[in-house]
């Protein structure tokens, strides 16, 4: 069951997307793919994406799956380009559909939008179990970012945490979202800091302060240590106190309108009106 993992920064959103390669098979996975788009001219573009991709035909890899940890609110995903290019089955946590169910109302999307999950190939339940080859991809729902968080355990011994935890300098995710809750992303995060001190812990983001190199992975141990959020010593209570004042002084994300109808749609864009050109949204004094 040996694996190996490629991780990639993607500098203008702080994202990783990582590339999960079953060595036996040559069967691989892409973890949080990023879609570039310059939000003042409103153009999306690949370039990103394509270096991966490059990357897997260099290595002569079969793509099989697009998994991901949530509908993020920082970066559109270019989840439905890269099962456009290989025929990858696009996967997400099921409870995407509370998330679709949500935004669907906040950006009015009416009939023309289903909140069902179908965009997405296959809506993956809390302890269930892919296959990459020989290599386990076990889904651990870790909800409390939001409710469709999912991490991706990995032979046991990797984990793609999304946005629940981050370097230990950095600390934890906002709960702030809808659906959102502290005290369900402490208990989550305590479910992957029970998966044993040596797993390794993949990390979407980092936001490193000044003078650290961006770092991709880290351990539980070190996270246990001396996450600044969630080290041992740190009570439930405390948490919940310290991230809901700190919640209530964060800004938007700079993308979250375009990205969630995006990913909603597991990075398709919305469907082009009469003039052939797609639109987003931006509803005004809602949020």
């Amino acid at each position: 069951m040996a694996h190996q993992i490629e991780s990639f920064f993607h500098e203008e959103t702080f994202t990783f997307t990582h590339l999960l390669v079953d060595e036996g098979s040559g069967k691989a996975a892409l973890i949080d793919p990023v879609l570039d788009f310059d939000q003042k001219s409103g153009r999306t573009s690949t370039g990103f994406i394509d270096a991966i991709l490059n990357r897997v035909s260099e290595r002569k890899l079969s793509l099989q799956y697009v998994l991901e940890t949530h509908a993020h609110a920082d970066h559109l995903t270019s989840a439905d380009y890269i099962r456009g290019q290989t025929g990858a089955a696009i996967v997400i946590g099921s409870p995407i559909t509370t998330v679709q169910g949500t935004f669907k109302k906040i950006f009015n999307e009416g009939e023309r939008f289903v909140a069902d999950g179908h965009q997405f190939d296959h809506l993956i339940e809390d302890g269930e179990e892919l296959l990459l080859g020989s290599t386990h991809i076990k889904a651990i729902a870790t909800p409390g970012h939001t409710p469709a968080c999912h991490s991706l355990l990995v032979n046991d011994s990797d984990v793609f945490v999304g946005d629940t935890i981050f370097a230990p300098d950095v600390g934890s995710a906002r709960c702030d979202f809808p659906g959102g809750d502290a005290g369900t992303l402490w208990d989550s995060v305590h479910k992957l800091m029970a998966l044993g001190d040596d797993v390794v812990i993949h990390l979407c983001h980092d936001y490193p302060p000044e003078g650290r190199p961006v770092t991709s992975a880290v351990t539980v141990g070190e996270q246990r240590r001396s996450n600044i959020h969630m080290k041992d010593d740190v009570s439930r209570d405390e948490f919940i106190r310290m991230r809901s004042e700190r919640d209530a002084g964060l800004e938007m994300p700079r993308l979250i309108l375009p990205s969630l109808q995006v990913n909603i749609r597991a990075g398709a864009l919305p469907e082009a009106e009469d003039n052939g050109v797609a639109y987003l949204k931006l509803p005004l004094n809602l949020l």
